[in-house]
């Protein structure tokens, strides 16, 4: 299944994963569009508490640019850059480069918004 995720009115293509943690996502945006504030982390992710818990499928796992990541059950996180933890990884932004996701995203805070 894939979602779009809309920052700075930009709207992405993220192909989910084939989990439960990416299931009960996607069972969410069907009733309605989740709307995330995020935080920049350490100039390499942009993470944000999505107002509910998912299923953890936590692995050890070393991201890549465009992934998107549940952390601790409860926070979003996309990636522009690599980083290894135990982590659910939820799907991954289609088309898009490094340079791609830093431009958009920018510095600072973000506002996201996740729909079917």
């Amino acid at each position: 299944m894939n979602i779009k995720v809309t920052v700075n009115g930009t709207t992405l293509t993220a192909q989910m994963e084939n989990n439960s943690s990416a299931d009960a996502l996607c069972e969410k945006l069907k009733e309605e569009n989740i709307i995330v504030h995020m935080k920049d982390y350490a100039n390499f992710e942009k993470v944000g508490p999505l107002g509910s818990r998912l299923p953890s499928n936590d692995r050890q796992y070393t991201t890549k640019p465009g992934d998107i990541i549940l952390y601790m059950g409860d926070q979003l996180v996309f990636y522009y850059d690599k980083n290894t933890w135990n982590f659910t990884k939820l799907g991954e932004f289609q088309n898009v480069t490094k340079a791609d996701l830093k431009k958009l995203f920018g510095k600072g805070d973000i506002t996201a918004e996740l729909s079917l």
